[in-house]
């Protein structure tokens, strides 16, 4: 089956996806709505949170290169578990969830890019899952570090602590430990 590599795929994405630019604190996708659009991430940074008894929890960062959108809408188009913004001024390109779909059924190298995508994310979730679990949250942070050193300078200390599953103090007190 034919795979675009990548900078054929970014081709691809820009000439058929409309290009888009927000500033920081967008809401992308509102968590308990059908998300309207996938959104390819060009320049700028993204969190992924859902309301959990009156508190925001950041469960994910997305970066250039990454997708954002709802799962739940593009699957089985179910209302979003989860809320999706802006952290900083972005540029994206932007499809319409219809549309996106439409294209997979019409293009096989689109769905097979999607599923790799897709499983990709799954590992990512069953890595993050499983550390949360067996690993401290001064682990979490070093292996957060480690993927994405820029983090610290990108992201506020809050919601990288909400990620972490601690608090802003105690995110300091890792830190300081160096």
């Amino acid at each position: 089956m034919f795979m675009p590599d990548h900078s054929d795929l970014i081709d691809r994405i820009k000439s058929n996806f409309t290009r888009e630019e927000f500033p920081a604190k967008t809401l992308l996708v509102k968590e308990g709505t059908l998300a309207k659009k996938l959104f390819y991430i060009e320049k700028g940074c993204c969190r992924a949170w859902f309301n959990n008894d009156g508190k925001d929890v950041t469960y994910q960062f997305l970066f250039e290169g990454n997708f954002a959108s709802s799962f739940e809408t593009i699957i089985s188009n179910a209302i979003s578990w989860y809320s999706v913004e802006t952290l900083e001024p972005s540029v994206m390109y932007s499809v319409g969830i219809e549309d996106f779909s439409k294209r997979m059924e019409l293009h096989p190298h689109i769905k097979a890019f999607y599923y790799k995508y897709v499983e990709e994310r799954l590992l990512f979730y069953q890595k993050l899952f499983v550390a949360h679990i067996k690993d401290s949250p001064e682990q979490r942070y070093r292996e957060l570090l480690a993927q994405h050193p820029e983090i610290v300078l990108r992201v506020p200390q809050h919601y990288i602590a909400s990620f972490l599953g601690i608090t802003s103090v105690s995110l300091s007190r890792i830190r300081n430990r160096k």
